[in-house]
């Protein structure tokens, strides 16, 4: 059994007009939905083994905070350039790569590709908010799996 978490970056500022997209930061309720949203995954027993994140700096904060509530080694966390702005396609392909020792991967990337992959392995969710968390269960024993399974289960959590 496989266990995928994605989470869509935490809500981010758009106050610096000098910012390009990729280096806007989290905005104060960015901050404080991270880890609460850790917190609640932590709750429901899903600590993953991995993490991969957009390279894009709201992204990265989203994942180190929810690293640091979840207290995760620092090596657990990988940014990937490839989520950046990435399709279903592309990260179930950053997903597929993995270890199969990881049992749980967290990805947290962006809109639209992470609803459209939620909706994709649920039939249900159409859209994720910032900092929402879907989590999937996959009757599959290898990540290179992935992109021809179905998800057994299915879970949405959202901040608000």
């Amino acid at each position: 059994m496989k266990t995928l978490v994605l989470v869509r970056h935490a809500k981010s500022a758009w106050g610096d007009p000098t910012l390009s997209d990729h280096d806007r930061p989290l905005n104060d309720r960015g901050r404080r939905d991270a880890p609460e949203m850790a917190r609640r995954l932590r709750e429901r027993g899903i600590v993953p083994d991995a993490i991969r994140a957009s390279t894009a700096l709201r992204a990265r904060s989203t994942a180190e905070a929810m690293a640091a509530e979840l207290a995760l080694a620092p090596d657990a966390l990988v940014l990937e350039e490839r989520l950046y702005g990435a399709g279903p396609e592309t990260i179930l392909g950053v997903v597929s790569g993995l270890d199969d020792a990881v049992g749980t991967v967290m990805v947290v990337a962006h809109d639209p590709g992470m609803s459209e992959l939620a909706y994709r392995l649920s039939g249900e969710i159409e859209h994720m908010p910032t900092c929402a968390v879907a989590e999937f269960r996959f009757a599959i024993w290898s990540w290179s799996e992935i992109e021809d399974a179905d998800a057994v289960e299915g879970h949405l959590d959202t901040p608000h």
